[in-house]
């Protein structure tokens, strides 16, 4: 087979190559052979390959979990028309979790434009907009290097976000020349891989606050994870006895083995003592959106000062007044802050955090007293807390877990950050609130760390938007484990329904289905369980069959603390939406 770079379709290949890139999520489609015959001919080898999905959704989903498992830029690929169509909830659900993806989609020749060509006649540029960092269309070879060049910059750059590469065929099948071959060039020589820090100014303005400070907190954001600050962030509080919170996206940025550690959940005692009775809020990277309920009472003290710091300028000041603004990365301004902290902090504000950490310390026995009594009950069909129990009690310390679903999601946070988790090991889709992300986000994540443990918890209404991946993970012989909480509803809008319309259930009641048949038929290893004293040993047997296997779990409806708070709580930004 030649090697020989021939066509743009070849030329595109070499750049990914460049880049670093060694995974392509997608199905393969007519404007789109020309990518996939330079792989076959030569990227293989050099070290770039296809993940053949069953639907682009999951092939978006995939290049997402891909991203935030590795820190690298995930990419997928989706066909003129419907492949870039089937595309766009992945990739709105990666711009909610500002993750960075390079999204390709092909576009038929512009000399067929308003010809009623198939596949042909969609604005994808607009189309892509909304929901991706930055759009361009290419129509010449000689035009890729540049354009894969100016998207990665992007999409890598400031808050991380997806950008969307279009390629007319005309680009992909016309042959190239040694000049487009030269176009392409190392990524140190067109992007800057230094870390912007923060202003020196508000440096010392942050560490004057904490100076008067009785009472500091640290929230550690999804921010934190993307810039890989997770020892900064162990060294900061641990050196200096604050405690730390941090949202869903940040979950493992700092853990439950860290003696600083307050908990990752609004509503559990450690985190709500935190936050309430705190003056200083140190936030990094960390959004005050819904998931932190918006900074605002009760939750949070309103009289506190927030030195805020984050990448995007957008984000500062949203939904809370920050009294010290830093615009930098989190990596890089905290280690300035260490400095600073050093050399003007008096050692004696030590001490004083110390007692106010263990007195919240003292608060996580209630969290954990929870647990147990979880543990005790044999309530039948069992409690979803249960299930959720047994399985992070069971699974190695460095599992990687997807979470899907909507009041089981809820459940599963709750109760997480009672668990080791380190950093880029736990995957939701928390931006959106998207479902079908479970099986997809669980088999890029095994591909992307093929020696870690990959676990799904899904709930019965998500498990069924992505299902045929099973496929896909059986076909590449991935034994990731999903367990799916079978409670025949779509959980959460029975909950809203439940406490604000009266009981009066309308398209919430879902079949009762064994989903571990639907697996078996896929040739996934599969078990029903009703009894929570198996949960353990369905594991076991899971994992011992190496092959891809769904747990069919039968749990009771009950609504989440969090569920019953998200659909009745009222801010000043009114309800809260209630979600699937």
């Amino acid at each position: 087979m030649s090697k020989q770079i021939l066509n743009g379709g070849d030329l595109l290949v070499k750049c990914l190559l460049n880049e670093g890139i060694t995974k392509m999520f997608g199905i393969i489609g007519g404007e789109l052979t020309r990518i996939y015959d330079a792989v076959e001919r030569f990227g293989r080898e050099e070290g770039i390959d296809t993940v053949m999905v069953r639907h682009e959704q999951a092939g978006g989903h995939m290049a997402d979990a891909w991203a935030r498992t590795t820190g690298e830029i995930g990419v997928c690929l989706g066909t003129a028309g419907p492949g870039v169509t089937h595309l766009v909830p992945a990739v709105a659900a990666a711009q909610a979790d500002s993750i960075p993806l390079l999204v390709i989609g092909a576009q038929i020749a512009r000399m067929f434009d308003d010809t009623g060509i198939l596949q042909g006649g969609l604005n994808q540029m607009e189309l892509m907009k909304p929901i991706t960092k930055l759009q361009i269309s290419v129509e010449e070879p000689y035009e890729i290097p540049f354009a894969v060049q100016r998207c990665i910059k992007a999409a890598l750059s400031g808050r991380p976000s997806p950008v969307f590469l279009e390629l007319r065929e005309t680009a992909l099948v016309r042959d190239v020349t040694e000049k487009d071959i030269k176009k392409i060039i190392p990524p140190e020589k067109y992007r800057s891989f230094y870390r912007p820090s923060g202003n020196p100014e508000m440096i010392r303005a942050a560490v004057d606050i904490l100076k008067k400070a009785a009472r500091p907190i640290i929230i550690s954001g999804g921010g934190t994870i993307a810039s890989e600050a997770s020892n900064e962030l162990k060294k900061l509080s641990r050196t200096y006895q604050v405690p730390a919170l941090t949202t869903v996206k940040g979950l493992g940025a700092i853990s439950i083995d860290e003696k600083t550690y307050a908990g990752s959940y609004p509503l559990s005692s450690t985190f709500r003592k935190a936050a309430s009775e705190a003056d200083v809020v140190l936030s990094l990277g960390c959004r005050w959106d819904y998931t932190t309920f918006y900074g605002t009472d009760p939750i949070w003290n309103q009289d506190q000062k927030i030195i805020q710091i984050d990448i995007d300028p957008k984000e500062i000041g949203k939904n809370r007044p920050t009294e010290v603004a830093i615009v930098g990365d989190i990596k890089t301004v905290i280690n300035q802050l260490l400095v600073s902290m050093e050399n003007n902090l008096p050692k004696n504000m030590i001490s004083i955090w110390s007692q106010w950490n263990d007195y919240l310390q003292k608060a996580s026995e209630i969290d954990r007293n929870i647990i147990e009594k979880i543990l005790k009950s044999d309530k039948f069909p069992m409690k979803p807390e249960r299930m959720i129990v047994e399985i992070l009690e069971f699974i190695p310390p460095d599992t990687l877990i997807a979470v899907d679903g909507g009041d089981l999601a809820l459940f599963t946070y709750g109760l997480i950050s009672n668990f080791h988790r380190n950093p880029r090991s736990t995957f939701c889709s928390i931006g959106m609130g998207h479902l079908g992300v479970g099986s997809s986000f669980a088999i890029a994540a095994k591909l992307a760390k093929p020696d870690k443990p990959v676990v799904c918890i899904n709930g019965d209404g998500s498990f069924m938007f992505n299902v045929q991946e099973l496929e896909t993970a059986v076909r590449l012989k991935l034994p990731i484990i999903i367990c799916v909480g079978n409670n025949s509803a779509w959980g959460m809008l029975k909950t809203y329904q439940k406490n604000n319309m009266k009981k009066r259930y309308c398209d919430v009641d879902l079949p009762n289905i064994d989903y571990s048949q639907i697996a078996k038929s896929f040739g996934c290893y599969g078990e029903n369980l009703e009894k929570p004293e198996d949960i353990k040993l369905a594991l076991q047997r899971a994992f011992d069959s190496g092959l891809p296997s769904v747990l069919n779990i039968a749990i009771a409806f009950e609504s989440p603390p969090a569920g019953k708070f998200l659909g009745t709580y009222k801010s000043k930004k009114g309800l809260f939406g209630a979600g699937y």
